[in-house]
């Protein structure tokens, strides 16, 4: 066969070309698989390294908190003195023998046998008719429970009733302490177990115990935590005290047990019942006072009460009291008189109750006329049972328990007066002595017993003369050295921890400091540095954990182990990131803004940390915010305008303008505090006086199923962007989630109303699963479809005579007649995170009431709409858009019917998915209702950096650290600025009241938006980041 060389050697030439070519190809696709590969691991690296140096300084503020804390929170030493049967304070007269429980340990006993009924939160206007005070018009609280008063008014030998006024914080886990201690609550009782809430001092309980009395405890349950093995096991009852949706369940079981122990059959199982009603406390906090249900459960306690004053013997005293008030809104937790103003009222079947005076003959009309403190309670019980007073007790026995039936029996009242100022006398010195404090810091004290020792000698040398001057003296005088070491002991624990507070604030001032280096400081991408900051900073902690355990061993005062240790890490670690920033000082830059927005971020920021300083400013912050908000929005409104392209213009105006107009629409959803009044009118709820929300509220949670979802595909489609999973998502799922969450809520008000034939039990059943499902949607599914999902794009195939491309599209060219255009491709970053947005948004506006869902709506929008602004603007590396998310989420607290106050906690939301209490879970719920408005904006902070981004974008990630802590910069700022106020108005009046709770608030929020920040914010990026370079690939320099 004849072969063409040249044909030949054409072929094979081809044919070698054709290899050379495949080959090439080959190789640059291995090679670009290994560059991928090695920019994936990059990325995940430098990734990591910032989330550990996020929860350093995270680990920061944590400690600043706590050393300021633990200076600031008011302390008392708990001593483990008990009071004994046999060793009375003083030589008893009258050949009294003592050291018998039978005949009384320190005073003759009056009872045998006591009923101590706690109707929590019975507030003292409930007990008074209607008329009586100085009241507009009646309420439902009204005339419900008529009994105490009826009987103090019409027997007052054998009852009286009595402002029973406690003292803040009015928590029942704190007033239950007060009420059997006599002692003056603290945020930290330095005691011997850290371990539990068990009371290790002298106590009511213990030395009934002590007498040999069987004690039955009926009802909340906090009882058996505080006084564990106390009670008879066999007739005590306990019921979860934390369901505040429960009205009926922990009454009746009290009711049920209750009656049959005082059947005369009965008599001899039991010394002392205490039973706890909890129907009226969370009538309150789920209506509120003024609702027919508190009406109803005050009805049933007057009905108990009845059946109580006929079951009882005559050797039985009956007491009935309330253990803290509640407010307007049914909550309680802070100090406003409607919290502080309970009641007190005690029934003998014998006529030996008296008056001092015939003015306070009838009860007190309103709770400022003659009112006893709750400590009062201790003595006055532990003298008529017989029983020694607890060691550490400040309380005063009450008047009207010792007077006698004919209010003469002033040697009766000086003694027990003077019995309990005597053991006042020898608690206050043991805990001087405990203390180490100068004897000389309580001489008027000591005068003034003095005096009462004169005084009541004198007494006993004239007892044989009919006069009863002697007697009123002698208690007088007892009553007034009472009453001056109350003072001296408040004064006492009143003291704080000077150097620890300053420690806790420079620490938080390190922190700071390390924030604006880390945000502001450094040029170029900041995550380059951070391996180098994170090595010193290692090598600086464990050297300062070190130094401080050294240095407690060689200075062992004052100082404890883990305190040395974690100051010295802070300490240490603080140095480490200095000597980095020194190794590095090329890259460090002023970090002062370089423009207005810039400045206006500083402004917005300083002007709020300055005005913590007044109390008017902390009490209207809501308004304040509403006005740097609107600030903000008219400046964008400026900006935009100036703007050379005219879609920015236009766009940027158009979103402008609906901000402000949002954050005006918000507003309108308001909860007042007690200072705002009469200058505020509350429209969260129904009413101010309620709980619950009007009928026409709950069409705000369906308003907002139907527009949200349209709303954010409006956004999505803005930029082409609505493609993929977003257009199941938040076309299907979002909206299913909120239609479920309105419906809901619906079901919920038809139940508080009775709208429905159906029971309760099922109405709670069906709210729990849809709630269940909702959060299901929301965190179960949403999180799995965040992580996994492909990045909100979709190719589209065109012909090239009808191409016609946008900015928000790319195309490519893959063949001669066609091109492949990518929708979305413009906004690839901020379209796939924000899907991570909308999974909480649905979870938060869940856990909120009407309004409040109502409300975390608008803050969805609102930050969309600052996205927009900040992309019109060319805003992206400014801090203003993080400081403007800060505000929003400030604002939106606010607007979801909270203040910075211990009452306006929604308890109730830890129940919204659940029947009980289940941990870590609750808590969980209650923190997202509290601060759902926080979270949902520090999950937002990395957009402002990844909206409307490139999918190869160069130091990216940088960027997103950068937005995320400056956003925690502001937090910091703000609780920075709020503990050195706590700290320099210390001595206000309105501490407790105003500027610790906002302190306590700001730091709650600080270390929130810190964890939100680290572990969902930039954890989201991590997910967010890597499913769009599955697409497109990593740039070589992230």
């Amino acid at each position: 066969m004849d072969i063409n060389p040249e044909w030949s050697y054409k072929e094979l030439a081809a044919q070698s070309a054709k290899a050379k070519a495949l080959k090439g190809q080959e190789e640059t696709s291995e090679q670009s698989k290994q560059v991928q590969h090695m920019s994936e691991l990059q990325f995940k690296t430098s990734h990591g390294l910032l989330v550990a140096f996020l929860l350093w300084i995270c680990f920061l503020h944590t400690c600043g908190i706590y050393f300021f804390t633990k200076g600031f929170l008011l302390t008392r030493l708990v001593l483990d003195h008990k009071s004994r049967c046999d060793a009375p304070p003083i030589e008893l007269p009258g050949g009294h023998s003592f050291g018998l429980p039978s005949k009384g340990c320190w005073h003759s006993k009056t009872f045998d046998k006591a009923v101590v009924i706690i109707i929590d939160a019975l507030r003292y206007d409930f007990t008074v008719p209607f008329g009586a005070g100085d009241e507009e018009g009646p309420l439902h609280f009204h005339n419900a429970l008529s009994i105490l008063h009826e009987s103090a008014s019409q027997r007052p030998s054998n009852a009286f009733l009595l402002p029973f006024i406690a003292d803040p914080p009015t928590a029942t886990l704190q007033r239950l302490k007060g009420l059997m201690t006599g002692t003056l609550p603290t945020f930290v009782d330095l005691g011997s177990n850290f371990a539990g809430t068990a009371i290790e001092e002298d106590n009511l309980v213990a030395q009934l115990r002590d007498a040999g009395k069987n004690i039955v405890q009926l009802g909340d349950d906090t009882w058996t935590s505080l006084f564990p093995g106390y009670f008879d096991p066999d007739f005590t009852r306990s019921y979860d005290s934390f369901n505040v949706w429960d009205l009926h369940t922990v009454d009746n079981g009290v009711t049920e047990h209750l009656f049959p122990l005082l059947h005369p059959s009965n008599s001899s199982k039991w010394d002392v019942i205490i039973g706890h009603y909890l129907g009226v406390d969370h009538a309150g906090h789920r209506y509120g006072p003024n609702h027919p249900a508190m009406t109803a459960k005050l009805q049933q306690m007057d009905g108990v009460v009845r059946q109580l004053i006929d079951s009882v013997d005559e050797s039985t005293v009956l007491v009935v009291l309330g253990d803290h008030g509640m407010d307007a809104k049914g909550d309680h937790g802070g100090e406003s008189d409607d919290e502080i103003q309970a009641a007190l009222w005690m029934f003998s079947k014998k006529p030996l109750f008296g008056r001092t005076s015939p003015t306070y003959q009838s009860p007190p009309k309103t709770a400022k006329e003659g009112p006893i403190r709750q400590i009062d309670l201790v003595p006055t019980l532990a003298l008529l049972l017989g029983i020694p007073i607890p060691f550490n007790n400040l309380g005063a026995p009450i008047e009207e328990a010792f007077i006698g039936a004919s209010g003469d029996n002033w040697q009766n009242l000086a003694l027990a007066s003077y019995l309990t100022g005597a053991q006042i006398k020898r608690y206050q010195k043991e805990y001087a002595l405990a203390r180490g404090l100068d004897p000389e810091a309580t001489s008027f004290p000591q005068s003034l017993w003095g005096a009462a020792k004169e005084k009541w000698a004198r007494a006993v040398r004239h007892s044989n003369k009919p006069s009863d001057f002697g007697w009123k003296d002698a208690f007088s005088q007892s009553s007034s050295y009472q009453k001056e070491t109350l003072g001296i002991c408040r004064g006492l624990w009143a003291s704080f921890d000077l150097v620890s507070m300053v420690e806790g604030l420079l620490v938080l001032l390190g922190g700071i400091a390390v924030i604006v280096c880390s945000s502001r400081g450094f040029k170029g991408d900041v995550t380059e540095l951070i391996p180098l900051l994170l090595r010193r900073i290692l090598i600086g902690t464990l050297s300062g954990v070190v130094v401080g355990g050294v240095v407690r061993l060689t200075y062992p005062a004052g100082v404890t182990q883990l305190d040395a240790c974690l100051l010295g890490s802070v300490v240490g670690g603080l140095f480490g990131f200095g000597s980095a920033a020194l190794v590095a000082r090329k890259r460090i830059t002023s970090p002062l803004p370089n423009n207005p927005w810039g400045w206006l971020a500083v402004f917005f920021t300083i002007s709020q940390s300055v005005g913590f300083a007044s109390n008017s400013y902390t009490i209207w912050e809501d308004t304040i915010l509403l006005f740097f908000l609107s600030s903000f929005g008219f400046a964008a409104i400026i900006s935009s305008l100036r703007q050379r392209e005219f879609n920015n213009k236009v766009l940027g105006t158009y979103q402008s303008i609906v901000f402000v107009f949002l954050a005006r629409l918000a507003s309108l959803s308001r909860l007042c505090r007690e200072e705002q009044m009469p200058f505020c009118r509350s429209t969260y709820y129904a009413s101010a006086s309620s709980s619950t929300s009007a009928p026409w509220q709950l069409l705000v949670p369906f308003a907002t199923s139907i527009l949200l979802p349209n709303i954010i595909k409006s956004y999505y489609k803005g930029t082409r962007s609505y493609e993929g999973s977003s257009v199941f998502w938040i076309g299907f799922a979002f909206r299913t989630g909120l239609l479920l969450s309105a419906v809901y809520w619906l079901l919920d008000a038809a139940d508080d109303g009775d709208w429905l034939p159906i029971s309760k039990d099922v109405l709670k059943s069906s709210r729990v699963y849809i709630a269940q499902t909702v959060l299901a949607i929301a965190l179960a599914a949403g999180g799995t479809t965040f992580a996994w999902a492909k990045p909100c794009l979709s190719i589209v195939m065109t012909e090239k005579a009808h191409l016609k491309r946008s900015g928000d599209e790319k195309a490519t060219d893959p063949g001669a007649g066609q091109s492949v255009t990518i929708l979305g491709y413009a906004n690839v970053h901020g379209s796939r995170y924000f899907l991570l947005v909308v999974n909480f948004l649905l979870a938060i506006i869940l856990l909120q009431k009407p309004m409040g869902g109502g409300a975390i709506g608008i803050l969805g929008w609102q930050i969309l709409c600052l996205l927009e602004i900040i992309d019109c603007n060319d805003l992206s590396e400014s801090a203003i858009g993080p400081v403007v998310l800060g505000l929003l989420g400030a604002f939106h607290f606010f607007k979801t019917g909270h203040q910075a106050t211990l009452s306006a906690i929604q308890w109730e939301s830890a129940f919204i998915p659940m029947r009980s209490i289940q941990y870590p879970w609750s808590p969980l719920l209650i923190v997202g209702n509290t601060f759902g408005a926080q979270i949902l904006a520090a999950v937002a902070a990395p957009l402002v950096a990844l909206w409307k981004q490139p999918p190869k974008k160069r130091g990216l990630l940088g960027a997103v650290a950068v937005a995320a802590t400056t956003h925690m910069l502001h937090h910091a700022v703000i609780s920075v600025s709020t503990t050195m106020w706590a700290y320099w108005l210390r001595r206000h009046l309105m501490l407790y009241r105003i500027f610790s709770p906002r302190f306590m608030t700001a730091a709650a929020v600080l270390l929130v938006v810190d964890l939100v920040v680290m572990v969902l914010a930039i954890g989201g990026v991590r997910w967010s980041m890597l499913s769009v370079a599955e697409i497109f690939g990593f740039f070589e320099d992230l």
